[in-house]
């Protein structure tokens, strides 16, 4: 075989073999990694307490709630990493009066200008610990989470005697009590309280 029919045969051949690579990837543009970030504009914390014998809901939150948190390309890390402290004299329940009353007997009578808390863990059967600071005592709070993308929300059921509330319900019991009392002729305000935290972090490129 001459040497030209040898080097033609050999251009043939690599023809085809690049004719036949898999270019599919060729336009493939990598996708930019995702970075949460803690926002605080969309943060909310809502409690709900209860009065009289039938259970009535009262319901409030805080307007000063300061947070530091991480930032991650997983959102999960996100709210893992989070901390917050709560100036419990901005108890908001839209009722001026009741705000002061719930602040003046109920936080300073135990002693809580702030409620201190971090976040400990996020399990995969959807309960989450939240350790929480007030009158001096830490203890984990424990409910249930979603997480969807940014989307974080957390609820949970605690009693205050937990932290050695119960002189400041009963503080606050006595000074609301025309307020907290039924047809029974019982004033009662109930040391379990609802909690609820929601939030969307930050997406940032």
């Amino acid at each position: 075989m001459s040497k030209a029919i040898l080097i033609l045969t050999g251009l043939i051949f690599m023809v085809v073999l690049f004719s036949c690579k898999d270019d599919s990837t060729a336009d493939v543009v990598p996708q930019a990694i995702q970075n949460y970030q803690y926002n605080e504009g969309t943060t909310n914390l809502e409690w709900t307490a209860y009065k009289t014998s039938s259970k009535l809901p009262v319901k409030g939150g805080f307007n000063e709630i300061s947070v530091i948190a991480e930032s991650s390309n997983d959102p999960k890390e996100v709210i893992e990493s989070l901390t917050f402290t709560i100036n419990t004299a901005s108890v908001e329940t839209n009722n001026e009066d009741r705000n002061g009353k719930i602040a003046k007997h109920f936080f300073e009578t135990i002693n809580t200008p702030t409620i201190e808390g971090k976040f400990k863990s996020l399990e995969n059967d959807n309960s989450a610990t939240i350790e929480v600071t007030m009158n001096g005592i830490a203890f984990d709070v424990v409910g249930t989470y979603t997480l969807e993308g940014p989307d974080f929300s957390f609820e949970s059921i605690v009693d205050v005697s937990s932290w050695n509330g119960v002189p400041g319900i009963t503080a606050l019991n006595e000074v609301c009590s025309d307020l907290h009392i039924e047809k029974d002729g019982t004033s009662l305000l109930w040391t379990e309280v609802k909690l609820s935290f929601n939030t969307k972090l930050k997406i940032v490129l």
